[in-house]
């Protein structure tokens, strides 16, 4: 068996131009490594700010395996800080959010920092003098993340500082994150309600490629947009559709739609489906809402803005938006074979409230675990997940369109069922899981 710690060329051997290797999804020692090298290696999304508005709010997160503190210091900035007490080592916050104050209190020894990490306090301090304490990292406070960005209310941390700054490794891909905040008549996004969470008994890769998998719709959910299809089927073509038909039944368009509404990549792992147009294309119009963009936009921009209704656009690796319907999932690695998507729903500043409960909809129909739709894709994990260990044949295709062409990188755009996303996403892993081995 082979081993690949400290071993970056059995790793890159791993992913070849058309296929790649199942270890990618089944070994827990690969799972290991990418927790210490891809994901500290790449930009992912930590949060947003409408979830910390105030100074001293925070929320806790896990990212590449170290557990991360984000909150507003007192100074109206994001700050980004291991969630380890300078001391001891003990978490210093255990809920998911909240607010601290002015300072964050270790819940074992009383030591407290400022919301931006730096050392405010040691009971009883005159027990240190004559150590060496103030000359080695305890005295410094807590370990800051350097590498954050915020991009119209999303922030991004990159843990090792390696490889590309925050611009470059995103590039023309954050259009999207600006179309679903364009979206609102204010130009603001914000965080509505709670969080939906669903284990999948998977590889997290399995999940982050299927989103861009326009192969799988009409085979997958014909049990479940399948029969809301059937239900429809003998309604007059101008009867207004409820909004559960008028979202679950494009999931069964035919392969022509798919294949004809484009994908666009870009480097370093990133792209999205419907360039052209996509499932969410369709879904009718708001007056009160279209007054209020046109109103602050203008007819002609607010024209192209919601004329742009990609379907997933995924920010490799652990982020995808829907922004035609103001909503994210969150990948949260767990094992080999599990891991954890968050599903958030999001609120136009200055739109009616018809447009979040459209949102609300979509994300319990399609992304929650009481989902039909879900389940479909549960299920295709699973049996995936299962179907790898057989022996046999040890390489997962990716063949479909290759063009060695794409090898060169850069923007691309092409046909719906393209399986370049795939291919797209695995030379990215292949390139930063070996970065610092």
């Amino acid at each position: 068996m082979t081993s690949y710690r400290g071993n970056p060329d059995a790793v890159r051997a791993l992913v070849q131009d058309d296929r790649v290797h199942r270890d990618l999804y089944i070994s827990q020692e690969l799972f290991e490594l990418e927790q210490e090298h891809f994901f500290a290696n790449t930009w992912n999304y930590a949060g947003h700010e409408s979830q910390i508005p105030k100074p001293g709010d925070y929320i806790t997160n896990e990212i590449a395996g170290r557990p991360l503190i984000i909150t507003r210091h007192t100074d109206g900035s994001v700050r980004v800080m291991m969630n380890r007490c300078a001391h001891k080592g003990s978490r210093l916050v255990s809920s998911p959010c909240g607010n601290t104050g002015k300072f964050f209190r270790c819940p074992y020894h009383a030591w407290t920092f400022k919301t931006d990490g730096s050392l405010l306090s040691i009971p009883l301090k005159n027990g240190y003098e004559g150590t060496q304490l103030h000359e080695c990292e305890s005295a410094k406070g807590l370990v800051t993340v350097k590498n954050v960005r915020s991009h119209r209310g999303f922030i991004f941390v990159k843990i090792n500082d390696v490889g590309p700054g925050f611009e470059e490794y995103f590039g023309d891909s954050l259009s999207s994150i600006d179309n679903m905040a364009d979206r609102s008549p204010e130009g603001e996004l914000e965080i509505a309600g709670g969080c939906l969470r669903f284990i999948h008994q998977c590889n997290w890769k399995m999940f982050v490629e299927n989103l861009n998998d326009t192969m799988h719709p009409m085979v997958a959910h014909e049990s479940s947009a399948g029969t809301a299809k059937t239900m429809w089927a003998d309604k007059p073509a101008d009867e207004p559709k409820p909004m559960a038909i008028e979202q679950f039944v494009p999931f069964m368009s035919d392969y022509k739609f798919f294949e004809d509404m484009g994908v666009r990549t870009y480097d370093n792992g990133h792209s999205f489906t419907g360039v052209h147009f996509s499932i969410h294309s369709k879904y009718k119009a708001i007056p009160e809402y279209d007054d209020a963009m046109k109103a602050k936009y203008g007819e002609e921009r607010t024209a192209q803005i919601l004329g742009m209704a990609r379907h997933n656009t995924v920010y490799y690796p652990n982020l995808t938006i829907k922004g035609a319907i103001q909503s994210i999932r969150v990948v949260k690695p767990i094992a080999a074979d599990k891991c954890l998507v968050e599903s958030w729903t999001f609120r136009l500043k200055g739109a009616p409230p018809e447009l979040l409960q459209r949102t609300a909809m979509y994300n319990r129909l399609i992304n929650s675990p009481f989902s039909v739709v879900g389940h479909d894709d549960l299920q295709a994990y699973r049996g995936i997940q299962a179907g790898l260990h057989a022996s046999g044949n040890e390489w997962v295709s990716l063949h479909r369109n290759y063009d060695p062409a794409e090898k060169k990188g850069g923007e691309i755009t092409t046909v719906g069922t393209n399986e370049l996303p795939m291919r797209n996403q695995y030379r990215s892993w292949a390139k930063y899981m070996t970065e610092t081995m």
